[in-house]
């Protein structure tokens, strides 16, 4: 078994990468040895998952189904009720989450060492990058929620200063802007949760006799369920809580109408968009509602948000898929295609919730529970695989090309054959071509969007088709066809842009330390799938000790067999292909007699529906700025303002008139006071006789 204090280095390595190259690297290091405070990154982070791959054997050896270890520290105190813990969840869901992070965030480490060279912030990046690692490394181990925000809040931050890395560049520093907004106006809702969670629960049995802290993860299903038995929390308000939460996964996860910030935060170095995109920040929303998957799967009470989880997820996926279908830029494609998998994520979670909580059925709804695990997080585990390795890719070729616009590349396979057979095989396990990953985990959420959420499914099977196409739409504009050459100016990335819009670009291979992470990532996006699900025996994985790890895995595989639908998915996937391989291959249809034709919608989906023109024009610089600002400012202005000036004025006004009566005149003071004293004793007669 893992001693705690090994988890806590599965966190606390990456940070101390930080604080080593912030702190020691940076102030001291000269320019020409920058190149070590990528060692420390790397060296940190493959320890990290090195301590995540032993918590995965010690979780299965334990027997993942029934195993989880809690590693608790008291943190702070907030008077006789409130206590704020550190702890940590060790079991098949985080040790899991845990290696993905790990996995990815080393090759592309990695990476980054042949990307990032020659940029004048090499060492802010690898400053940078394993507090990124380390945030998001502690959303996935976090056994308390409080210490779950925490962590929640330093993945934003870390995601605004990576996103706007080439800060020169006003693109970049408005896009981390929008990001770091987006995601906060988001994480309000997750804020309102914890209060409520606090205020709505805290007077349970659990917590106040046995002493269960209520934000503790592994039991807040239990300490929920008793607060509606006592009569705590209503059903309405129970709601509300799990919508909050969801709020503050939806703003990470770019579902729709917070999904606005995502395309933009291409504008940091590829590999940032790599690690934002594949298996970090944006599915640290899903993993949340993944690991409090059984609130939204409570009898009765999670119905209504499980069906808003599904139902934003499925929209959010058809939303995104028709945006990516006419981008230009490849990393902006990605982008979309990243948006469209979250929803499929948030689908296949929100459907099968919706179908645990509608069910009187205990074991039933137990078995649902089991299998979320299945097709939720199996689904974020191959997909961060390869869209890792397609991010990568795009990046290897804008390292060769210059750009990332695929109207200017072409004929590239013939240059630069293992980013192209790469950028394939990712390709196709997106779309969810058998035999790769990603037709493992992909067709299960279609076949349980079917069985309990089917009005849903016929936007998720849409989505098959809008994903198979636009994928492979960039793969032939891009690898075939004659080479357009390249953008010249933009061979030199990051701070330093030399124009050399004079010479010629010649496309070559990217070097081995690029080449060798995508390769294994490739071989991940290929395996990964097989080694679960297929003939490869994990128990030669785990030593003997997978069965308990992956039996939901399996079962779900063998449920999946015998079902009809992932045929039909991978038929409409086909078919996809053909049309992009019949329109941007052999040319048989126009591209341009298609745009000519179908312009409105085309031009409609360009514009990203509008929704960027809609927040900054309508309502931020409309009903924000030109109307609630400008009614606060007029109500301080003359309300406010109005009355403390008024009061003033008046004030002033009235020394004015009794300033008058002071004439200096003894006479006139005489006569006043004798005035005076007949009135007071008028008024003492009066009071006595009267």
């Amino acid at each position: 078994m893992i001693p705690d204090y090994a988890v806590w280095l599965i966190i606390f390595l990456p940070v101390l990468a930080f604080l080593i190259n912030g702190l020691i690297m940076r102030p001291l290091a000269k320019e020409k040895n920058a190149k070590y405070s990528g060692y420390i990154t790397i060296l940190s982070i493959a320890g990290s998952l090195g301590l995540a791959l032993w918590a995965v054997y010690s979780v299965a050896d334990e027997g993942a189904k029934e195993f989880s270890h809690v590693i608790s520290t008291h943190w702070l105190g907030v008077g006789d009720n409130l206590n704020i813990e550190i702890s940590i969840l060790l079991d098949k869901l985080s040790a899991t989450m845990a290696l993905v992070v790990g996995v990815c965030s080393l090759m592309i480490q990695i990476y980054g060492q042949g990307y990032m060279k020659g940029d004048t912030g090499y060492m802010r990046y690898y400053t940078w990058m394993p507090l990124f690692t380390a945030a998001m490394l502690g959303v996935a181990l976090s056994g308390n929620l409080i210490f779950t925000f925490v962590c929640w809040e330093l993945v934003g931050l870390s995601s605004y200063l990576l996103i706007g890395f080439w800060y020169h560049k006003p693109s970049a520093a408005a896009a981390a802007k929008k990001a770091f907004v987006v995601t906060r106006f988001a994480d309000l809702g997750f804020v309102m949760a914890l209060v409520g969670i606090y205020f709505g629960m805290n007077g349970t049995e659990l917590v106040q006799k046995e002493g269960i802290n209520v934000f503790d993860i592994a039991n807040l299903p239990d300490i929920a369920h008793q607060a509606i038995t006592m009569g705590l929390i209503s059903t309405t308000g129970f709601t509300w809580i799990l919508l909050g939460i969801f709020a503050g996964a939806a703003g990470k996860s770019g579902q729709f109408p917070l999904h606005v910030w995502l395309p933009d935060a291409m504008e940091g170095p590829t590999p940032v968009s790599a690690l934002i995109h594949s298996s970090t920040m944006v599915c640290a929303g899903v993993y949340l509602v993944a690991r409090l998957f059984p609130m939204f799967a409570m009898h009765e009470y999670g119905e209504t948000a499980a069906l808003v989880v599904a139902g934003l997820g499925g929209f959010t996926a058809i939303f995104s898929a028709s945006m990516g279908m006419v981008m230009y830029d490849i990393k902006r494609v990605l982008a979309y295609s990243t948006l469209s998998q979250l929803g499929y994520m948030m689908l296949g979670l929100g459907a099968v919730a919706y179908g645990a909580a509608h069910t009187s059925d205990h074991h039933e709804a137990e078995h649902l529970m089991e299998l979320a695990f299945a097709i939720g997080m199996f689904h974020l585990f191959t997909h961060a695989f390869f869209k890792s390795m397609l991010f990568l890719a795009s990046g290897s070729l804008q390292h060769s090309t210059g750009t990332f616009d695929i109207r200017l590349m072409g004929g590239v396979r013939k240059y630069m054959p293992w980013t192209f057979w790469i950028f394939i095989i990712g390709s196709l396990s997106l779309s969810g071509i058998w035999p790769l990953a990603g037709f493992w985990s992909k067709d299960g959420i279609l076949l349980e969007s079917w069985a309990h959420t089917p009005w849903f499914f016929w936007l998720a099977m849409i989505t098959v088709f809008m994903t198979a196409f636009y994928m492979f739409r960039a793969i032939f504009m891009t690898f075939f066809g004659e080479w357009r050459g390249g953008d010249p100016s933009g061979l030199h990335h990051g701070d330093e842009h030399d124009d050399h819009g004079h010479q010629e670009v010649h496309p070559h291979e990217s070097p081995f330390v690029m080449v060798a992470p995508m390769v294994v990532l490739c071989v991940l996006a290929i395996g990964s799938g097989w080694a679960f699900l297929g003939p490869i025996d994990a128990n030669a994985f785990l030593g003997g000790h997978s069965h308990a790890f992956f039996s939901v895995f399996t079962e779900f595989s063998l449920d999946e067999a015998k079902h009809s639908l992932p045929l039909i998915g991978l038929i409409v996937a086909l078919f996809g292909v053909f049309v992009a391989y019949a329109i941007y291959g052999a040319q048989w249809v126009s591209n341009e007699a298609i745009g000519r034709a179908f312009k409105p919608i085309r031009t409609l989906w360009y514009r990203k529906y509008y929704m960027d023109e809609l927040y900054e024009d309508v309502i931020i610089r409309g009903v924000l700025m030109k109307g609630i600002f400008w009614l606060c400012a007029a109500f301080d202005t003359y309300v406010v303002d109005g009355i403390v000036n008024g009061t003033a004025g008046l004030a002033s006004e009235v020394g004015g008139l009794f300033r008058k009566v002071q004439t200096g005149q003894l006479q006139e003071y005489g006569i006043a006071m004798g005035f005076g004293v007949v009135v007071m004793l008028a008024a003492v007669l009066i009071g006595f006789y009267g």
